[in-house]
């Protein structure tokens, strides 16, 4: 069908966030039905390499190839139209993905991505990380962020994010190196019992090998996070980072070159400027006595 055209001398050309999103929904959608990629190479006619190509964002699938996986999956409405959306668009680099409502009933692509990566470093000005936050923490700060929302959104997104942090416990556990202003621990959010929680929470999972925290005191004064919080993930193979900011008007995703090198090097400079991971401890242990 095309897409197993003999790859050119040039180095591949990295994946679009849009096709990293579209490779894997594809590949969930085809689990979701039930059918190993041999099932669907005889059900379609798609070549099983090309498929492999297509569920690993190694390549974009061609119209019809598309319309033919959808098919075999009884894909159909919004979800669609959406990812024959994405593939119109693959090759796009930078991404603003307007909210979904009902997550995690849509796959969100921050969540498929961040299942992807090996390494996140998440800087936070406001919350705790939502990697680390506690269930009650959670609960309480998506409350107070959205006071319209229903009991049923609320419980979704809590779910959502109980199902991410699962991947901190992984055979192969993702690798995560939080950095948080001082401001995120002092916001008191649900309570003494709460934050108690919360304080606590942070200090067991900061012994993790796998997890690393560190605190930028109020006494740093000015530091660039200021603007506002950010996620790089970080893949490890030859595939850039991905730099994630979770703003108003939805997910953001920056791709371009400059970018992520601007944004590793406020990271540099974050950890450079934070406590050590020993005295952020000793600041989570006094914290936690005053609640």
């Amino acid at each position: 069908m095309g897409e197993n055209a003999p790859p050119s001398s040039s180095k591949r050309q990295p994946p679009t966030v849009r096709l990293r999103r579209l490779a894997s929904e594809l590949r969930r959608l085809r689990q979701a039905a039930g059918l190993s990629q041999e099932d669907v190479a005889e059900k379609t006619n798609v070549n099983i390499v090309t498929l492999y190509r297509i569920e690993t964002a190694q390549t974009k699938p061609q119209l019809r190839t598309l319309i033919a996986l959808l098919d075999a999956y009884a894909v159909t409405g919004d979800t669609r139209a959406d990812l024959l959306a994405l593939q119109k668009e693959a090759k796009q680099r930078g991404w603003l993905n307007g909210f979904e409502a009902d997550l995690p009933g849509k796959y969100s692509a921050y969540i498929g991505l961040e299942s992807e990566a090996r390494q996140v470093i998440n800087y936070e000005s406001l919350f705790i990380p939502g990697l680390l936050q506690t269930e009650e923490y959670m609960r309480k700060m998506i409350r107070g962020v959205r006071p319209t929302a229903t009991d049923d959104e609320i419980e979704s997104r809590v779910g959502a994010r109980m199902q991410r942090q699962a991947l901190l416990e992984n055979t192969v556990p993702l690798q995560l190196w939080a950095i948080l202003d001082e401001a995120a621990l002092r916001r008191k959010i649900g309570g003494d019992a709460v934050m108690r929680d919360q304080l606590s929470h942070l200090a067991q999972q900061a012994k993790r090998p796998h997890i690393t925290l560190q605190v930028i005191p109020f006494s740093a004064g000015a530091h660039p996070g200021m603007p506002g919080s950010f996620i790089v993930l970080k893949f490890g193979t030859d595939d850039p980072d991905v730099i994630h900011i979770d703003s108003a008007a939805g997910d953001l995703f920056l791709e371009k070159e400059t970018e992520i090198q601007r944004y590793n090097n406020i990271c540099e400079h974050l950890r450079a400027i934070a406590l050590s991971p020993a005295d952020t401890a000793a600041l989570l242990a006094s914290l936690r006595e005053r609640h």
